[in-house]
């Protein structure tokens, strides 16, 4: 395991046995379920935020980081009042792809915060910052296939699905007795138009914006990255700084 990713995973381990330790002294006719869902979201929001903490990132990431999170956060907010139509997604999606797995899950636990400054905070606002920080998160993955509208356009419809899904799992488990698959299905199927919406906006967003947005950012991105150049000499800069400092940039070693 990586030096820079044992913090992470020793706090997110140590808030997971809290958790449970709670759960095992709850009060009779409590779930325990309640309890591991609550250590898992927190664990992970937890683990990823101090990996971004401990991470070697230039200045100017930083910055597009913060900027993107209050962005896609002040997207959100306008269209609060239609059901379930967030752009945010998009930009989450499009900020992990070209700024890494910690940087992506940075801006989609951003837009959960500062949003929910203007729309209300409340338990839910942990399990946003989880689903919006996992679909920024993954949206790495996506490299490994050709930039194309109707990859980005897939992956924006099945993670407004899987937004909805994590979102009603949170409220199946607080809300909803006794916990059955029948009780879940009938719990996601109240909010499964909503999540249509979610979903058929991602898909148009990044379908016909996604590629271009990527572009942008990774113009951006390409003016601030550390290259290997070789000296006079012949001699090649191999400084360990710098290809930590790609490799927490872009999610991948340089080369």
């Amino acid at each position: 395991m990586s030096r820079r990713l044992i913090l992470p995973v020793g706090l997110a381990l140590m808030l997971v046995l809290i958790v449970l330790i709670q759960a095992r002294n709850a009060p009779a006719g409590t779930t325990t379920w309640l309890f591991v869902i609550v250590g898992i979201a927190a664990g992970t929001v937890l683990a990823f935020a101090v990996w971004f903490e401990s991470s070697v990132m230039h200045a100017r990431v930083l910055a597009i980081v913060a900027l993107l999170g209050a962005l896609s956060a002040l997207f959100r907010v306008p269209f609060a009042a239609l059901p379930n139509v967030q752009p945010s997604t998009y930009i989450v999606i499009c900020s992990g792809y070209v700024f890494g797995p910690v940087a992506g899950f940075a801006v989609g636990a951003l837009t959960a915060v500062v949003s929910n400054f203007f729309l209300g905070h409340g338990p839910w606002t942990l399990f946003q910052m989880f689903a919006w920080g996992l679909a920024g998160s993954s949206a790495v993955l996506l490299r490994r296939l050709p930039l194309r509208g109707r990859w980005l356009a897939f992956v924006g419809f099945t993670w407004g699905l899987s937004f909805g899904i994590i979102m009603n799992v949170w409220t199946w488990v607080g809300f909803v007795y006794p916990l059955t698959v029948r009780t879940f299905m009938i719990t996601w199927g109240m909010s499964v138009l909503f999540d249509l919406f979610h979903a058929t906006v991602n898909a148009l967003l990044l379908g016909l914006l996604g590629v271009r947005t990527i572009r942008i950012l990774e113009r951006y991105h390409k003016r601030f990255q550390w290259e290997a150049q070789k000296d006079a000499d012949g001699y090649t800069d191999t400084s360990e700084t710098v290809k930590a400092s790609q490799t927490e940039q872009t999610g991948r070693p340089p080369g």
